[in-house]
């Protein structure tokens, strides 16, 4: 099922949302079209993968290549923007998604052009809390 999103441009924030079976191929298109636009840039990421019943990445060598795409994309924030590296937060409540997401992490971690901050959280709270938001948002 394709990943949902909307921006947050009061916030900085860009809110994504996975169901079904998350493809790999779906994760390059999210990144793809969504990181590439210039509005964006240096914004804080929030991925919830909550409603995903499977990952169906074929290895850890293709989540590798999908952090790598993401680094190549990151952007800093323009002037007017916060203080600190983008920050993005992946919501895995279940084991599998949440041993997906720190893998991925760990890739992100050493890509040397990655600008983002990524952490991954049980919960919405904790990753909100993370990226500095105070209200509800995307609900």
């Amino acid at each position: 099922m394709p990943i949902t999103w909307e921006v947050d441009h009061a916030r900085r924030l860009v809110l994504a949302k996975a169901s079904g079976v998350m493809q790999g191929h779906e994760v390059r298109e999210y990144q793809t079209t969504v990181w590439s636009r210039p509005d964006i840039a240096g914004y804080d990421e929030l991925v919830d993968m909550t409603d995903v019943q499977e990952i169906a990445l074929t290895s850890a060598s293709r989540a590798r290549e999908l952090a790598s795409i993401s680094a190549e994309m990151d952007r800093p924030a323009p002037a007017d923007g916060p203080d600190r590296p983008p920050r993005f937060a992946i919501v895995a409540p279940n084991e599998i998604a949440f041993a997906m997401g720190k893998m991925y992490e760990t890739f992100r971690q050493m890509e040397p052009k990655s600008m983002k901050e990524v952490r991954v959280f049980r919960t919405r709270a904790e990753a909100l809390r993370f990226l500095g938001v105070a209200a509800p948002v995307g609900e």
